[in-house]
């Protein structure tokens, strides 16, 4: 009977216990990076960056960074695991790639800002707002880059990652704007899009990047294609100054390129060399 008297003084002691248990933790947000908006004159529109920075930014104040600018890289789309690989691949046990700052950019209309003008049927059918990248290839040269070198430390080391309409838009930036990036990672790019025609333009004599890494995964006859003629086309053209290479993941599927094949261009661009 006293055993029985006993038991609600114990429940209570760790009902009170538990209580200050958790009375003592504290919960804070989880800071991945930056989110800047800004309003682009050239677009007409307000446009979002996703930025993180590397391990040690805050506390060297003189050291200069690398930039890898990513397409679709909203926190929804691809900025968080690319962050997450940049700062995998740059851990001191590995060294992989240098320190380096990513700047993730936020979609409105991919389909316009992403394409020039078409004039197949199916483009204008199936992707009717199309046609922007010229205006969105300006916007990056002449708001967004100096944004982001006025903002951080960069060193003028620039990288353009494109997959899908980004891969397509990074192969138009390197053939007719090639100065804008050193590096360029371009993954199934939708060569589909106007039947390639955008590989009638040749690669500007005016700037040679140091290298440029094209992959496909097991995608279909169209996409494959459209990939390898990217590679012949910047094997050929480019100078043997200039780093090309191209994989063929054909064990992934679209979706599960991407990932694998950025962690295979940062090895080929700095640990092959």
């Amino acid at each position: 009977m006293k055993y029985k008297k006993t038991i609600p003084f114990i429940l209570l002691a760790l009902i009170i216990n538990f209580n200050a248990f958790c009375n003592e933790i504290t919960k804070t947000p989880f800071i991945l990076g930056d989110t800047l908006s800004f309003q682009s004159s050239i677009l007409g529109q307000k446009r979002e960056i996703n930025v993180y920075l590397p391990e040690g930014y805050k506390h060297n104040g003189e050291q200069t960074y690398p930039v890898i600018y990513l397409l679709d890289g909203s926190k929804e789309e691809d900025f968080i695991h690319i962050a997450g690989l940049v700062q995998f691949g740059s851990f001191s046990s590995l060294k992989m790639l240098p320190k380096s700052i990513v700047v993730g950019i936020a979609n409105i209309d991919r389909k316009h800002d992403y394409t020039p003008p078409s004039t197949h049927p199916l483009d204008i059918r199936d992707l009717p707002t199309h046609g922007g990248s010229a205006k969105f290839i300006q916007f990056i040269e002449k708001e967004l880059q100096p944004l982001v070198n006025k903002t951080y430390r960069s060193n003028q080391e620039n990288t353009l990652i494109g997959q899908s309409l980004g891969g397509l838009l990074a192969t138009e930036i390197l053939l007719k704007h090639p100065k804008l990036f050193s590096r360029y990672i371009i993954i199934s790019p939708s060569m589909w899009f106007n039947d390639a025609k955008l590989l009638n333009n040749p690669v500007s004599p005016t700037h040679s990047p140091k290298a440029v890494y094209v992959a496909v995964g097991k995608e279909g006859k169209v996409m494959e294609e459209g990939a390898k003629q990217v590679y012949n086309k910047l094997k050929k053209e480019l100078p043997t100054s200039s780093q090309v290479n191209f994989t063929y993941f054909e064990q992934l599927d679209y979706n599960e390129t991407l990932h694998l094949a950025v962690y295979d261009a940062f090895k080929q661009f700095y640990m092959e060399q």
